[in-house]
């Protein structure tokens, strides 16, 4: 039976499972795919689909609770704005999980956890314009010198 087990406690404190899961949530909706271990990834699932509902119903008291739950304007502008308009139509199933073999050091199981209809772009927010012309020289060059 499984009384009183409504959620995995992830060998964290409460504190720190909590602001795991919100930092998350925060990185899934800046970069809409995350790679993390299969348990959290499992956690992090309802959660998100929970934000997206939120931000589906446009009102002010869900974007007062959708900030308190995110802790960032700028992810839960995004959220209200942009991901909720993505998912006007769909009723749930918001993200969904990837198993992507085991961690080198520990074995752990990997799991891949993205929005469904996601931005590919959205991957390289962070990346300096000069990185990303970097790795490009570097493929055309690869390229060129396989033919």
């Amino acid at each position: 039976m499984r009384h009183k087990l409504g959620y995995k406690k992830l060998n964290r404190t409460s504190e720190h499972r909590k602001s795991m899961i919100q930092n998350m949530l925060n990185s899934l909706i800046k970069y809409e795919q995350i790679i993390t271990t299969l348990p959290k990834a499992k956690v992090l699932k309802p959660q998100a689909d929970k934000i997206i509902t939120l931000g589906k119903k446009n009102n002010l008291t869900n974007k007062k609770i959708l900030f308190s739950k995110l802790q960032d304007k700028i992810s839960a502008r995004k959220v209200y704005k942009e991901l909720s308009k993505r998912y006007e139509k769909r009723s749930g199933g918001y993200t969904r999980i990837i198993k992507a073999g085991f961690r080198y050091g520990d074995s752990s199981p990997k799991a891949i956890i993205e929005f469904v209809d996601r931005n590919v772009e959205a991957k390289n927010i962070d990346v300096k314009k000069k990185d990303v012309d970097k790795a490009k020289k570097v493929t055309e060059a690869s390229e060129i010198s396989k033919k």
